[in-house]
């Protein structure tokens, strides 16, 4: 008995221990996001504060094989196309593991971006050190920074990954248009729907 009872009381303190060193969700709405230095497709190092002159930054954690991110590399493109010219350039990252997710490596991603004609940068967060600092968990998963890099909305692009002609309400343009007229987004948060990030076990 006694030795049962101390195989339960080691399994629910090794549960404890492991649980305490689970690594913070990530940014929240109103914290500011650190820059950082991450690889482009055209091999320049680029940061954050390389954009001059901006309102703000769409950051969009995605990929080149879920079928999210691809549903949505029209909308991206539209989206830069929109509100570059207006101070709100799109920065997407890839931060899936390529080891793990094969087709995510940096040649595949300069190939797609090509293919795809990506008007905007789209940076290689190797070693995954980035994403979990936003605590993004979906491709694709959306971050909307102000000039200053604080966090005014999280979530999803719109409410219709498969059809974009069937969308109804544009999460994303809603929060960068009560932006830019010097309102707080509404709504700040929403659940972003994709494939989870694919991360060494």
């Amino acid at each position: 008995m006694r030795t049962f009872l101390g195989k339960i009381l080691l399994a629910v303190l090794t549960i404890t221990l492991v649980s305490s060193f689970v690594p913070v969700d990530g940014y929240k709405v109103g914290d500011q996001a650190a820059d950082f230095k991450l690889k482009n497709v055209d091999g320049t190092l680029v940061s954050l504060s390389d954009y001059k002159g901006v309102k703000g930054y769409i950051v969009v954690f995605t990929c080149n094989t879920c079928p999210y991110a691809v549903m949505y590399e029209q909308r991206l493109i539209d989206l830069h196309n929109k509100y570059a010219s207006l101070g709100y350039p799109v920065v997407a990252i890839n931060p899936n593991d390529p080891d793990v997710k094969p087709g995510d490596d940096f040649a595949s991603m300069q190939a797609n971006a090509k293919e795809k004609n990506f008007p905007f940068k789209y940076l290689f967060d190797e070693g995954q050190k980035v994403y979990p600092q936003f605590g993004a968990q979906r491709t694709p998963h959306v971050y909307l920074l102000d000039a200053n890099r604080y966090i005014r909305y999280i979530g999803a692009i719109d409410n219709n990954a498969q059809d974009a002609n069937a969308v109804t309400i544009k999460y994303l343009e809603n929060a960068i248009d009560a932006l830019n007229a010097g309102k707080n987004p509404d709504p700040a948060e929403t659940k972003a729907i994709g494939c989870t990030i694919k991360v060494k076990s």
